[in-house]
Order: structure tokens, then C-alpha cells, then sequence
């Protein structure tokens, strides 16, 4: 299987780099294709420009973008690792979104109806937060958030989500939940790749 990791997160020393560090380790265990395409360190533009806007119209693209284009077009699986801030996506892979995801590439509207163009490919999201899992069911985050980035992004395009994690109290975690989260990820990328995964 090929994997595209799409990584955002600024600093090597955060939880986010150990959880991209641990999938790839998990993939390469399983001899699978692994491509990392890390935000930061490739100085990824994140605003969507006119031009963009324009281009998109018309079907042409920033050749950076086509670049992320090309990778995402093939992979077999995309997997997103980011933290969420101000419960909802960094700045830079928003706007990563916002560029790459164009119109007539990740998705077209035929007749009015809206079709997902990246069918056939999975995806696995990976996030950690602040708060815990108990404080965003009671305030009905978690739900916001699946709404707003499953359904609104990723299903919408036409990829099918194996799994996504939250990873709470990520600020204050105890050695014991990173290890934990360490075996929830292993388990999740050493597994038969025909299997789906939900949660």
C-alpha cells in the first residue's frame, strides 16, 4: 500500500512528530510505500490567493500545489497527523486544504450534485487536544469536530475514513497514555490493510 503522510506540526520535540515517527516506523515494519510530506519544513504556502482562486476555475494550479496534487494522487492512503487548536485545524494545513483540495481534483459538482474525486483511497486522521474526551462529548465538540472535517472535508472528497483518533489531555500526558496511544497506532498500521477501522 502506498501511504501519504500529511504532517503539521512546527516542533520536532511535540507529540504530534513522536505519533508521525511511530506510523512510519509501523509502515516500514510492513514494507508498505511512505511518503511525508511535512508542512513546516517544506514552507508550505497555506493562503489561497486570487490566482488560485482563479486558476481552480479553470482547472490549473500553483505547480506547488501540483506537486501535493501528484503525491495525493498516488497514494492508496492518506493520513493526516496535526494537533487541533482552537478546536479545529492548524492554520497551514487548513489552508493546505483550501489550495490542494481544488476544485476539479478533490471534488466537481455534475448537474448540481456534488461528487468526491479521491474514491478509492483511505484515509487515517490522527489529532491530539487539550481538553479531554469526556469536556468536547459533554459541549458536543466531538461531534462538531467529525462533522466539520470527516463529513465536511474528507468523505466530502471521497475518501474513506478508516479510523480517527483524538488523543486527549495531550498537553498534560502521562507516560502511560503516550504508550498507549503508541499501541493504538501500531495496531491500527500492522493490521491487514483490507481491514476498516471506526472510532
Amino acid at each position: 500500500m502506498k501511504n501519504l503522510i500529511i504532517y503539521a506540526h512546527p516542533n520536532s520535540a511535540s507529540l504530534n512528530h513522536f505519533f508521525k515517527q511511530t506510523i512510519v516506523e509501523s509502515l516500514q515494519e510492513s514494507n508498505q510505500e511512505i511518503e511525508v510530506r511535512d508542512l513546516y519544513q517544506i514552507n508550505f504556502n497555506p493562503v489561497l490567493s486570487l490566482n488560485d482562486m482563479s486558476g481552480q476555475r479553470i482547472g490549473k494550479v500553483a505547480d506547488e500545489v501540483k506537486t501535493e496534487q501528484d503525491f495525493i494522487a498516488w497514494a492508496d492512503r492518506i493520513i493526516f497527523v496535526y494537533p487541533i487548536w482552537w478546536t479545529g485545524m492548524p492554520a497551514i494545513i487548513k489552508g493546505y486544504i483550501d489550495r490542494v483540495f481544488s476544485y476539479g481534483f478533490a471534488y466537481r459538482y455534475d448537474q448540481g450534485i456534488q461528487k468526491g474525486l479521491l474514491t478509492g483511497k483511505k484515509a487515517i486522521i490522527v489529532n491530539s487536544h487539550g481538553k479531554s474526551n469526556a469536556e468536547y462529548e459533554a459541549s458536543g465538540m466531538d461531534k462538531a469536530l467529525a462533522l466539520t472535517s470527516d463529513t465536511g472535508i474528507f468523505k466530502y472528497c471521497g475518501l474513506e475514513i478508516q479510523q480517527h483518533f483524538y488523543f486527549d489531555k495531550a498537553d498534560r500526558a502521562s507516560a502511560e497514555s503516550i504508550e498507549d496511544w503508541k499501541d493504538q497506532i501500531e495496531v491500527a498500521f500492522k493490521c491487514n490493510d483490507q481491514v476498516s477501522f471506526f472510532g
